[in-house]
């Protein structure tokens, strides 16, 4: 076994900076829904009546639950990904408990909230019956994510609970990555038509998920990889 001195401790532990990495590039993306949430938050309380909002006015009450638990959702829940706060003092709650305990019912009211409307409200120019049925497979998989998560932590399997809590929020913040996606397209190819929105979007859902596989990949070889020698022992002959 090597020795471990002072040095390569300090080697081995990631820098303050890279710490922040993954929260600060989930709430980034994060900024594309919250930005739009706000927007149309504001279009309601204006009480401007327009063919894109009429939907809303109609029936108001799931957005209204929808963009607040998505903006709680996706800007704590990037937090989460920070292993300094998973650790909490002797006898006390961690931080990343307690913010788990909002993250479930606030994940759930917005997948739940984000499925009425798209069973429910008139559907907008572009999108089409293939899109509304990703949204419902998507938005379905987010909730059995966050309950099978949810389960996973009360049977003490802490492994399987940050995996299924990675996957829910991998959905849910694919309302940024949609952007990410989407606009090279309009560059490169030009508009969108119904057909390529919904495939866009859908490719949205696959490349946050594909994300999250491989974080989740890549913590499980961790101890494995920790445990090898670092170099292999010479056999006598």
């Amino acid at each position: 076994m090597p020795k471990m001195t002072p040095g390569t401790l300090l080697r081995s532990r990631p820098k303050p900076r890279a710490r922040w990495l993954v929260p600060a590039a989930l709430i980034f993306l994060s900024l594309v829904p919250i930005i739009a949430g706000a927007t149309r938050l504001t279009e309601l309380s204006g009480g401007q009546i327009t063919p894109d909002n009429a939907r809303f006015f109609d029936s108001p009450t799931p957005v209204l639950i929808h963009i607040p638990t998505v903006t709680v959702y996706l800007v704590l829940g990037a937090f989460q990904f920070m292993p300094s706060l998973r650790r909490g003092k002797p006898g006390r709650l961690s931080w990343h408990k307690v913010a788990g305990r909002i993250l479930v019912p606030t994940g759930l009211l917005a997948a739940l909230s984000g499925l009425w409307m798209a069973v429910f409200y008139d559907l907008p120019p572009l999108d089409g019956p293939l899109l509304l049925i990703l949204r419902l497979v998507f938005g379905s998989a987010m909730v059995a994510f966050i309950v099978l998560g949810f389960i996973a932590v009360k049977r003490g399997n802490y492994v399987r609970h940050s995996q299924w809590m990675s996957r829910a929020y991998a959905i849910g913040i694919a309302q940024g990555t949609i952007v990410v996606v989407t606009i090279p397209w309009i560059l490169l190819v030009g508009p969108v038509d119904e057909l390529t929105r919904a495939l866009l979007i859908g490719a949205s859902w696959v490349i946050s998920l594909a994300v999250a596989e491989y974080f989740i990949y890549r913590r499980a070889q961790g101890p494995a990889r920790s445990s090898r020698p670092a170099v292999q022992p010479v056999q006598a002959h």
